[in-house]
């Protein structure tokens, strides 16, 4: 990833590694607060403005996204670096995240949207549910 990031001109520093490596531990989406929370273990002084710098820039960087429903942050699997819009999937039951990559469903919005005379500008789509393990394990619980 630090190639990619030196490529388009950036640089992923120190800070910026720590605050990935942290979501990209992370089983399940975490907030900026959590990410937090981890780094300060080892570095007590830590302020909210460097995590959320980092953020900004890994998001920039097409590194990570941020799950809006949630408020938190997930690292992307599905052409992390290159321009997309991605769509998720979110298990209100144990909170897992799967990130998906559906260019038709981007160009059938976008298409809609051009129809009404609206330009797109960013799109995330998150739709909620339970994953095939919550939904066995709610069918024996009920």
């Amino acid at each position: 990833m630090a190639q990619l990031v030196e490529v388009r001109g950036g640089r992923l520093t120190p800070w910026r590694r720590e605050v990935l490596r942290v979501i990209l531990e992370s089983q399940t989406p975490i907030g900026a607060y959590g990410v937090l929370e981890a780094l300060r273990r080892d570095h007590p002084a830590l302020t909210p403005p460097t995590v959320y710098r980092a953020l900004d820039f890994l998001m920039a960087q097409g590194i990570v996204h941020r799950i809006s429903h949630l408020a938190a942050f997930v690292p992307c699997h599905r052409g992390a670096g290159r321009e997309h819009r991605a769509q998720f999937l979110i298990c209100r039951g144990c909170g897992r995240t799967v990130e998906l990559d559906v260019p038709e469903l981007v160009g059938l919005l976008e298409g809609r949207a051009a129809r009404e005379g609206f330009a797109i500008e960013g799109m995330t789509i998150e739709a909620e549910g339970l994953c095939a393990a919550c939904r066995l394990s709610a069918s024996r619980d009920g």
